[in-house]
């Protein structure tokens, strides 16, 4: 099939043929792809012949028994294959969701796995008829046009909009796992530099210098101490997985390890030097959820987990930035 360039088409083509070319592809036979599709051979050709027309070029090779993806074919199905199981997916979804209440939120990775996700069960239990989808991701989403109804963020105060419903601040300090400070003590400052200190690989090349050890260094006078070893990683919840596990000592966020201390799994050996960040964590709702029933019942669940947080790591926050989500 040989077409011009003044007669290919501009406009997008339309879809309905875009399955049976996945098939004839993936098979490289059109009665196999007939038959997955429970439609005849002939009716599958016709519809490979429209999509042609309307691309504007050969799609397959037809030899006597076989057929072939031509370079342009290969071209299609790549972005067809990739297309196709999201529309299905996302199809998925909908039927199940359909008459069904539902959350949708988004926050970053390392506070979905520490934070939110083991406090879950109890919401669910209250509210079974409820369903809750998480996406964690550290791009920020926004909420006017996502397909999301919250979003739980960190940052400082300057960073976030007016509407941002402010959670918990934070503190960092040394946690590590108890066996591992049975084999030395940790009892002043200048002990840590007996350990592997555990840091974000990226923290100095980022706005979040100020959760780096060498800032808690500074901090206490110790500006040129160095550790036994640095164990770097990329996110929060690996850091503290590593100090679990008696890798190392981590400068961890408090908020985040506050239920590890509370069990014992970790310690915090200074808590006096303890030092303030200026990042905080907070709710942002989207205007289109914000009067549904059930995103308002998730809210309320949220400000009291938060205010449980905030109680066990000691922080009075100002009244005027907190528990207002109308």
């Amino acid at each position: 099939m040989q077409h011009s360039q003044t007669h290919l088409r501009t406009r997008p083509i339309a879809a309905g043929h875009l399955r049976a070319f996945e098939a004839v592809a993936r098979h490289l036979n059109f009665r196999a792809a007939a038959e997955e599709m429970a439609l005849t051979q002939s009716a599958v050709s016709r519809q490979i012949q429209s999509l042609e027309e309307e691309v504007g070029v050969s799609l397959f090779l037809r030899h006597t028994r076989a057929v072939e993806l031509t370079s342009a074919g290969a071209q299609l199905l790549m972005a067809v294959s990739q297309s196709l199981p999201r529309i299905d997916n996302a199809v998925r979804q909908i039927r199940q969701s359909a008459g069904r209440r539902s959350v949708a939120l988004t926050t970053f990775a390392s506070f979905a796995s520490m934070w939110l996700i083991p406090r879950l069960e109890q919401f669910q239990r209250d509210n079974p008829d409820i369903d809750i989808r998480i996406d964690a991701t550290d791009t920020p989403l926004d909420l006017e046009i996502a397909d999301v109804d919250l979003a739980l963020r960190y940052g400082p105060m300057a960073t976030m909009p007016a509407q941002a419903v402010r959670l918990f601040g934070e503190q960092l300090t040394p946690v590590a796992s108890p066996w591992l400070l049975k084999e030395r003590p940790l009892a002043r400052p200048a002990d840590v530099a007996q350990f592997t200190l555990i840091e974000a690989g990226d923290a100095h090349q980022t706005h979040l210098e100020w959760l780096t050890w060498r800032r808690w260094f500074d901090e206490h006078g110790l500006a040129k101490l160095q550790p036994k070893r640095w164990l770097y990683f990329n996110y929060a919840y690996q850091m503290v997985q590593a100090a679990l596990a008696g890798q190392g000592v981590v400068l961890a966020r408090l908020p985040l390890v506050a239920e590890s201390l509370a069990n014992g799994d970790l310690i915090e050996p200074l808590p006096r030097l303890r030092m303030d960040s200026p990042m905080a964590y907070w709710l942002l709702v989207g205007p289109r959820s914000a009067q549904r029933p059930e995103i308002r019942a998730f809210c309320e669940w949220l400000m009291g987990q938060s205010r449980i947080t905030r109680e066990t790591i000691g922080e009075v926050p100002d009244p005027d930035t907190i528990d207002n989500i109308d």
